[in-house]
């Protein structure tokens, strides 16, 4: 398994993207990402791939007691390691460190490895977007998912 997450910024806005393009196909460029993490409230962890650049993100903003997850994304050579679940910990802490009482995230409801990590961390549906991502296919619905933060965080 790839290191610890580690804390990012808009210095790593050009990796973040170059990782975020393998893991969607409607990938986020520097710009997008640099833009998101001058939000305020915005922050980020990354995991550093063992052969150098970045294996995992999680790009996420807290406000109003709340925090969200804009996006999370493994590369898909390291799937399956643990990572994900990684990223999660490292928000939700963030998010109690922040104050918040609640994460939310919003998830293709045709994801199931994501949907059973999510489900697995506690996450539960609290809403449905119909015809949210869109597909070469067609479209997709996404579900709005929420996990109760306790005053002191972990998740595994």
């Amino acid at each position: 398994m790839s290191g610890k997450p580690r804390p990012a910024d808009a210095s790593l806005a050009a990796p973040m993207a170059a990782l975020h393009g393998a893991c969607f196909d409607d990938a986020w460029d520097a710009s997008s990402i640099t833009r998101l993490l001058a939000m305020p409230g915005a922050f980020a962890y990354v995991t550093d791939a063992p052969e150098g650049g970045l294996d995992g993100l999680v790009i996420a903003r807290l406000g109003g007691g709340e925090a969200e997850i804009l996006t999370i994304g493994v590369d898909p050579q390291a799937r399956g390691r643990g990572l994900g679940r990684l990223l999660l910990d490292a928000a939700a802490a963030h998010a109690v460190a922040g104050g918040a009482a609640a994460l939310f995230l919003e998830v293709a409801e045709d994801n199931l490895p994501a949907l059973r990590l999510y489900e697995i961390c506690g996450f539960v549906l609290v809403g449905r977007r119909p015809g949210y991502y869109r597909r070469k296919d067609g479209a997709v619905a996404a579900h709005t998912l929420k996990l109760d933060l306790p005053p002191s965080i972990a998740l595994s």
